[in-house]
């Protein structure tokens, strides 16, 4: 079996149900498609706690670049730790989609991405708007911000892509987003 993109060639019968599911999901999560369409995605991503930002195509010729995803992976590593995790892809395009959504092209800073087990169990016994089974453990939520949007807009279109979990922190200026169940709060 030939791979592309670290993903294995489909026969004829998977690509059909592969449309048929990706048509399903069309339905339920409106514009979380991206996985299936082309082009060049980019993201310009800045970690608020170590200084230091990226931009980066991680999406291009039809599959997840490698070597970007790795890149964004050390960008997003917790900061407290140095531990390093991989970022989901799906939050990644959910970002990308966040990010067209509301001005396309600005940078996407980030106040927390990755979380080891021992951060996020320090944080959660210091406050009680920390989850104990956080998806930032998983690499599948990030805390952002995008200078000159506010994060109340940032909010209404992370609801209205429907690609996971919102969350608005007006005081502190920032959105909670990640790829669990579609669900929504305000902290």
């Amino acid at each position: 079996m030939q791979e592309k993109c670290g993903m294995p060639r489909l026969s004829r019968r998977s690509l059909l149900a592969l449309s048929s599911a990706a048509a399903v999901a069309t339905m339920v999560a409106p514009g979380m498609v991206l996985a299936a369409s082309g082009g060049t995605r980019r993201l310009t991503l800045q970690n608020l706690h170590t200084g230091e930002s990226l931009t980066t195509a991680y999406w291009e010729q039809g599959c997840y670049d490698s070597d970007a995803l790795g890149a964004v992976a050390r960008l997003c590593r917790d900061f407290r730790t140095g531990e390093v995790h991989p970022i989901d892809c799906n939050l990644l395009d959910l970002v990308h989609a966040l990010g067209r959504a509301v001005g396309g092209g600005k940078p996407v800073q980030l106040i927390s991405a990755y979380r080891s087990p021992k951060s996020n169990a320090k944080l959660a016994a210091k406050s009680s708007g920390v989850a104990k089974r956080s998806l930032h453990m998983q690499g599948k939520a990030f805390d952002i911000r995008i200078p000159g949007v506010s994060a109340r807009d940032i909010y209404k279109a992370a609801l209205g892509l429907k690609g996971g979990g919102a969350g608005l922190y007006a005081k502190s200026n920032f959105v909670h987003v990640d790829t669990g169940r579609v669900r929504r709060w305000v902290g």
